[in-house]
């Protein structure tokens, strides 16, 4: 499995706007390859924001980049953003408990 983990802070007022932006486009079928993500708020931080990205493979993820409509998603996501993100391609390597579903994670809030 790979993918990219990102960090980035949003303007201000604009991070629940973002999650929902991210949530939207985290959906299999709309980036070939794609796996899962995850979109995170920080503890700390109103306006900052993580992402972990999970692709079956480095093909996909490559592929999944060179789409024009991955650099049209990436130009509305910086709508949102105070800059550019931080990213980190990743391979990953192991993997513990289940993933995360919209209904556990909202059991937590």
């Amino acid at each position: 499995m790979f993918g990219t983990i990102m960090r980035a802070r949003t303007k201000p007022g604009q991070r629940d706007a973002f999650i929902e932006l991210m949530k939207s486009r985290a959906r299999p079928g709309n980036n070939p390859g794609f796996h899962s993500a995850e979109v995170c708020a920080e503890d700390k931080d109103a306006n900052g924001v993580m992402a972990v990205i999970h692709f079956h493979d480095r093909a996909g993820y490559l592929a999944n980049a060179d789409r024009p409509e991955t650099d049209a998603e990436y130009r509305k996501m910086l709508d949102y953003l105070e800059g550019p993100p931080e990213w980190i391609d990743v391979e990953y390597r192991h993997f513990a408990g289940e993933p995360l579903s919209e209904s556990s994670v909202a059991a937590t809030r």
